[in-house]
């Protein structure tokens, strides 16, 4: 996926396209697992549609749910959702900042070698 380190750093143009696909794939993920919760929200718990986004988003964003949960269903589907969520954020922000910290591993690494980086 990323140069190897004897190759030359990429090219800015090319390392924006690669930021970019970076982070459509980890906004992808995010609203895979955001439709997830919004579905469990709905079919265990009974909850409509608004509702039950305003509770997978501020669970997602690690805040916590907004409404009281009244099923054993509803509340086994949040607590497994919000450990879900947490492995989710941290693996989106890692898809997200991977070409950034193989950028700048990369340049040290060229500097150290005495190559000219672009």
């Amino acid at each position: 996926m990323f140069e190897h380190r004897t190759s030359p750093v990429l090219s800015r143009r090319a390392f924006l396209r690669r930021m970019r696909n970076s982070l459509a794939f980890s906004l992808a993920i995010i609203a895979g697992a955001l439709a997830l919760g919004m579905m469990g929200y709905h079919f265990l718990e009974g909850m409509g549609w608004v509702d039950a986004f305003a509770n997978s988003a501020m669970i997602l964003a690690g805040m916590g749910p907004l409404g009281d949960l009244h099923t054993d269903a509803g509340k086994i589907f949040a607590g497994l959702y919000a450990l879900f969520c947490g492995i989710v954020f941290l693996g989106a922000i890692g898809i997200l900042l991977a070409p950034l910290a193989h950028r700048a591993l990369h340049k040290f690494h060229c500097d150290a070698d005495g190559k000219k980086d672009s």
